[in-house]
């Protein structure tokens, strides 16, 4: 459905598919990954002129910047996508259980064109500012090219894990070898063969990559912080029968992601991990480590997130599955982590992890007992000598969920910045408006389900809520939506009392900022599960956008006050 535009300019295209002339749109959508290519197809639908700034050379988000050796998702390839489209559900053919990068990147440029979303998408140019001018309701955006731009409305889909954390070791510039981040991968080939390689970090990242690195380096050094939580994925190719019999019933499956806990598709555990013997224990836990799912081993127990003793059960599986892999008993505790709870931090998803410590050119550094000193032109120094290499890879993560916002100087009402707002942790309401802020809306960002969750359900669902308020507001005659104080305060408190029910937030991790220095620790996601997260963003849309102030030109504000939430 089309309605008149509220601005007066459209966009026109040039030869190089940029917007000539752009001076005004309804709508700029910062990012061009899953998330801003959906809520770009939305936009269009309800009839607005709209713009995506993108800061890469081409679109696809995560899978254009991620492309280090062994990238891929851990959420299974049939239900880490678009659902919107029943037509694309079935025509596209998804090859592995997890697809690759180049895969997932491959998908992102069918959607856009299908959808013919690239005319409206400008590449190679940064959002650097936004700047709220409440007298015309409108927002002002600068660009790192030069370009200049407002709009009504401004969506951030930015990432929630799009800015790379600066490593902070000091004598980077001084190597004289090959330095790569695994969130910044050159698009050119890089090999390793025959060279000296270290990886510094085992996250996500760095588990997937060690493998691969690992099998064409002469050596590997892996320089270990935390150890990490790694399951196995049991990746395979898909057989043309799963893919049919999955396709036949896509669109069951599609509802019932959207009503799930976290965008995945499984029957609910019933029992307290306590409850059972230890027989019955390692039974369960035995078959979610088969089954190779990031979170089967969550799909056991009720209390695995909640009880440390739980927890502990789950732990001491997996060290145990560590023991018995790896053939060295001293690398093997190193492996095993011990200071945390299980999934307190994102637990992996690997091929051949831990197996690689038993080749005889790899080694593993404990960088709590013999720290990185410096980078040397020649390697790496740790307290415990220098370490000569050829190349080093960090997979050191990112500042996330806030990182890619608070990167952009935003300016809302009154002058206030974003980032004075947010000196002492993110604040909004329902994850997608912060006080002050009209007419910015976030997808994937602080205090949402986000991380959490399958985040292509995720996003669906905070597109179509956004798109649905935009479209309420030019309905009624409104041109402005902002939060209510009092509402922006509640679901903070909301967000940090739901958390403070796990074992999330005494953790240090990047779900609470810790791994970046100076930032605030605040549990940064809803945990209270997409489920409940989509009831509460309904109800708030079906009460008129309960604690929110809307406002037309001439008529002034109208607050819905927020509904009691129920806690």
């Amino acid at each position: 459905m089309s309605r008149p535009t509220s601005s007066p300019t459209s966009a026109p295209m040039v030869s190089d598919g940029r917007p000539s002339a752009v001076d005004q749109v309804d709508a700029v959508v910062v990012g061009a990954g899953l998330s801003g290519l959906y809520q770009l197809y939305r936009l269009r639908e309800i009839g607005l002129t709209a713009v995506a700034f993108e800061a890469g050379g081409d679109i696809g988000g995560t899978w254009y910047w991620n492309r280090y050796p062994g990238a891929r998702c851990d959420i299974e390839s049939m239900s880490y996508s678009y659902s919107f489209s029943p037509e694309l559900d079935q025509e596209w053919e998804w090859s592995e259980r997890y697809a690759t990068q180049a895969e997932i990147l491959r998908y992102v440029h069918h959607v856009a064109d299908r959808f013919d979303l690239r005319e409206d998408i400008v590449l190679r140019t940064r959002v650097t500012r936004a700047v709220y001018d409440g007298h015309d309701h409108r927002w002002r955006l600068s660009t790192d090219t030069g370009r200049t731009v407002t709009a009504r409305f401004v969506i951030l889909t930015t990432g929630c894990m799009s800015v790379p954390k600066d490593p902070g070791i000091p004598g980077v510039d001084s190597f004289v070898g090959a330095v790569h981040h695994t969130a910044r991968w050159p698009h050119e080939d890089v090999s390793f063969a025959g060279k000296r390689v270290a990886v510094i970090g085992t996250g996500c990242s760095g588990v997937q990559a060690v493998p691969v690195i690992a099998a064409d380096a002469a050596s590997l050094t892996v320089f270990q912080r935390t150890p990490a939580y790694v399951l196995p994925a049991r990746n395979r190719p898909l057989r043309a029968t799963e893919r049919s019999a999955f396709k036949a019933h896509y669109p069951e499956f599609r509802e019932a992601q959207r009503r799930s806990r976290g965008g995945t598709v499984f029957a609910p555990p019933t029992r307290s991990a306590l409850e059972a013997d230890e027989a019955e224990r390692t039974a369960a836990y035995e078959a979610a480590w088969d089954e190779g799912f990031l979170n089967g081993m969550l799909r056991t127990y009720t209390d695995i997130l909640t009880d440390e003793k739980a927890n502990e059960t789950v732990a001491e599986f997996i060290r145990s599955k560590i023991r018995s892999i790896v053939t060295d008993p001293a690398t093997a505790e190193l492996l095993s982590p011990r200071t945390f709870p299980f999934a307190t931090k994102r637990p992996c998803l690997g091929t051949d992890y831990y197996e690689t410590y038993n080749l005889p050119h790899v080694s593993l550094v404990d960088l709590r007992t013999t720290p990185i000193e410096r980078i040397t032109p020649r390697g790496i120094r740790t307290s415990d000598g220098e370490h000569d290499l050829d190349a080093i890879v960090f997979a050191t993560g990112f500042d996330a969920l806030t990182g890619s916002q608070l990167a952009i100087d935003i300016v809302g009402k009154g002058g206030t910045r974003l980032r004075e707002r947010w000196a002492e942790g993110p604040r909004n309401h329902l994850g997608l408006v912060s006080v002050g802020f009209p007419n910015l809306f976030t997808v994937l960002g602080p205090l949402s389900p986000s991380v959490l969750t399958n985040i292509t359900v995720s996003l669906e669902q905070q597109v179509e809520w956004i798109t649905g308020c935009i479209d309420h507001l030019l309905r009624n005659g409104l041109t402005e939506i902002d939060v209510t104080p009092s509402a922006e305060a509640d679901w903070g408190a909301r967000v940090a009392e739901i958390a403070a029910r796990t074992l999330y937030p005494a953790v240090d991790s990047w779900y609470t900022g810790a791994n970046v220095p100076g930032k605030p620790r605040v549990f940064l996601a809803y945990a209270g599960g997409l489920d409940r997260y989509r009831e509460e963003c309904d109800a708030v849309a079906r009460g008129g956008y309960t604690g929110f102030v809307l406002s037309s030109p001439a008529g002034g504000p109208t607050t819905r006050p927020a509904r009691p939430t129920t806690r």
